[in-house]
């Protein structure tokens, strides 16, 4: 299916159909594909909407990439949609444009599940020495632009948002811890849920991990749930 947003055709599906409503975000560089193993359990619970960001997957490509705009699309998808309120669970930059679209639109969501978000390119373990290996941000793939010189979310923004955040981040993760719980801590309902054994993507995509961590946070029950063993 797919859905205008701020002239940029945005493609999405949707599995399930009773529950809450769910809209899942992938990271930079994906699609929504990277959810394939946990739909399939999140959809006995929630209606999953799984969006292509713009410029990613099906959805129409474009030539710069903003967190700004995505966070814009969004905000014109769930009025599109007319969803009430719908919970986000956003990876990585996903989980950007979550934070900064709950923080401009504090009474448009139930709650958000940040997976690997950052609020400031320098919070990433390795960047100064991956800015002297890349040379010039102007000339790398617009993707990688964006990631190197954006976010810049603030102690402010995130006061600003008022619904709970559940935010995820892999033991080994690329996000330094000091951000993870700075985001928790800054927020007025926070909580952090740390994934032993986990690197920035392997909790997340094609895995069944996440699953487990939305269920906690959503408070759902899932006794009658066919759930996989090991959560």
């Amino acid at each position: 299916m797919r859905v205008t947003t701020n002239g940029v055709s945005i493609y999405y599906e949707v599995r399930g159909s009773k529950g809450p409503v769910l809209i899942m975000l992938h990271g930079n560089g994906e699609d929504h594909t990277i959810f394939d193993r946990a739909v399939a359990y999140l959809e006995q619970k929630f209606v999953v909407y799984l969006v292509d960001s713009r410029g990613h997957g099906e959805s129409s490509p474009v030539r710069e990439y903003h967190y700004q705009d995505m966070v814009d699309d969004l905000a014109e998808f769930i009025r599109k949609l007319k969803l009430d309120r719908p919970a986000i669970c956003g990876f990585s930059d996903g989980a950007i444009v979550g934070l900064m679209f709950a923080s401009q639109h504090p009474d448009s969501l139930s709650r958000l599940i940040a997976c690997g978000g950052n609020t400031r390119p320098e919070t990433l373990k390795g960047f100064r020495m991956a800015l002297d290996r890349l040379g010039s941000i102007e000339k790398k793939d617009p993707k990688v632009r964006m990631m190197l010189t954006e976010p810049h979310i603030t102690a402010e923004d995130l006061a600003r948002i008022t619904v709970p955040v559940m935010v995820v981040a892999g033991s080994r993760d690329c996000v330094r811890r000091s951000d993870t719980d700075f985001i928790a801590s800054s927020v007025k309902n926070g909580s952090v849920c740390i994934m032993r054994r986990a690197d920035h993507c392997s909790y997340v995509v094609h895995s069944t991990r996440i699953v487990d961590a939305i269920f906690h946070a959503m408070g759902v029950d899932t006794s009658d749930a066919q759930l996989t063993p090991g959560f």
